[in-house]
């Protein structure tokens, strides 16, 4: 549109001129042609013969209006009445005027009194051509116009589609696909946009593989201890060798899940059964609960309830939030832990009996004295989920925490034999 527009007045401040030049030749053209016919006509009056100048006359008026006035009062060639300036050329000065017909061409011609020869220019002859030639410069102005906004537009789109393409590898990027890049093209400015993004791209995906590979190798270290508390279990008496080492296998698969997940550099589409998650890490804690002489109340839905979240997340999940129970209440503080089925919404209410919060302002951050992450890890899994945490007092009254987990839950997808 501002080529369109810049291009539009250049055009008119060259068209407009031309234009009125072009009327301005005919004009003259014509009034020229009118002017020497009248003077060749005056020649032959002032040899004085009349029948030469009827035939001259009559044989000029087939393309024009000619008029001989002589001087006795005679007149021969086109009828007209005598005007204003034929009359002031009766003084011997010859002329030419504008009239509301056209151009009038009046000559003297002195002899035996002066005769006076009149050329009537019509106004179509003044601007015979003239509209064909306007046609013709509109035709040119609107044919150089159409040219320089198409070129315009080709022009724009070799800028606008480089950025366009860079645009779209940031927002790939963005959406977690490191391994887009932005093709280098275009003018040397979009070309610099784009290798930077691509610089950017290949340094995050560096620092996010460093980044795995370091999770990945202190999860891996914590095996030795893990190894010699079992050799440590295996010593205990009966029932508790037992006890303590399925809470060993329990952590070591931990830290299995996590080592294969840090070197996973997308994570998979995965699905659980929250009902079954739940039930399995319910079970698991009871069992703390009951050494350390804790109430545990659970109302778990049979399921199932299907929803978009790996299992390992859940139950790591849970396991935060049922282990801030235990990390934040002192023995003996009775908990309970719910599971219902609303809607299209799975809610997991973990409510204790305990003091309160003990002010999270963080992730990383917590007044309790622990490192913060339970609450953030339950909160991450709830926004990949579909649903929400929400953390606060007990919504019954009662003195206490209540931790709600929403997760949406999904269509299972049916298979056929």
């Amino acid at each position: 549109m501002l080529v369109a527009a810049a291009m539009t007045l250049t055009l008119l401040a060259f068209l407009a001129p031309l234009a009125l030049l072009v009327r301005s030749v005919a004009e003259d053209t014509a009034v020229d042609r009118a002017a020497r016919d009248a003077q060749t006509l005056a020649l032959l009056v002032a040899t004085g013969d009349r029948d030469a100048v009827a035939l001259a006359a009559e044989r000029m008026n087939a393309a024009g209006s000619f008029t001989v006035y002589l001087a006795d009062g005679t007149t021969l060639g086109a009828p007209a009445p005598a005007t204003d300036a034929v009359r002031f050329a009766r003084s011997g000065r010859s002329l030419t005027v504008a009239s509301d017909s056209g151009r009038e061409i009046v000559l003297a011609v002195q002899g035996e009194g002066v005769a006076v020869v009149r050329a009537q220019v019509p106004e179509a002859d003044l601007r015979r051509g003239v509209s064909r030639a306007w046609l013709m410069l509109a035709g040119l102005g609107a044919l150089l116009l159409g040219l320089g906004v198409v070129v315009a537009d080709r022009l724009a789109v070799s800028l606008v589609r480089p950025m366009g393409e860079v645009s779209a590898a940031s927002r790939q990027l963005a959406a977690g696909q490191l391994d887009v890049r932005a093709a280098v093209a275009g003018p040397p400015e979009v070309r610099e946009a784009a290798a930077a993004l691509n610089h950017l791209a290949g340094r995050i995906q560096e620092l996010l593989q460093q980044e795995r590979e370091n999770v990945a190798d202190l999860s891996h270290r914590l095996r030795t201890p893990l190894t010699a508390l079992r050799l440590e279990a295996e010593t205990l008496p009966d029932p508790h060798a037992g006890r303590v080492a399925a809470r060993i296998d329990g952590l070591e698969r931990t830290v299995s899940a996590l080592i294969r997940q840090a070197r996973q550099r997308v994570a998979e589409p995965s699905g659980c059964d929250i009902a079954a998650v739940v039930a399995q890490r319910v079970t698991f804690w009871s069992a703390l609960a009951e050494d350390t002489d804790r109430a545990m109340t659970s109302q778990l839905d049979d399921g199932p309830l299907p929803a978009a979240v790996p299992a390992d997340e859940l139950a790591a999940a849970v396991d935060a939030l049922l282990g801030n129970v235990f990390a934040h209440t002192p023995d003996g503080v009775s908990f309970s832990v719910g599971l219902t089925r609303s809607g299209d919404v799975a809610r997991l209410v973990v409510a204790d009996e305990g003091g309160g919060l003990p002010g999270l302002t963080g992730r990383g951050i917590s007044g309790g004295g622990s490192t913060g992450l339970g609450l953030d890890i339950a909160s991450r899994l709830a926004a990949s989920g579909g649903g929400s945490l929400r953390a606060g007092a007990r919504s019954d009254g009662r003195p206490g925490t209540e931790v709600v987990l929403d997760l949406a839950l999904v269509r299972p997808v049916l298979t056929s034999a």
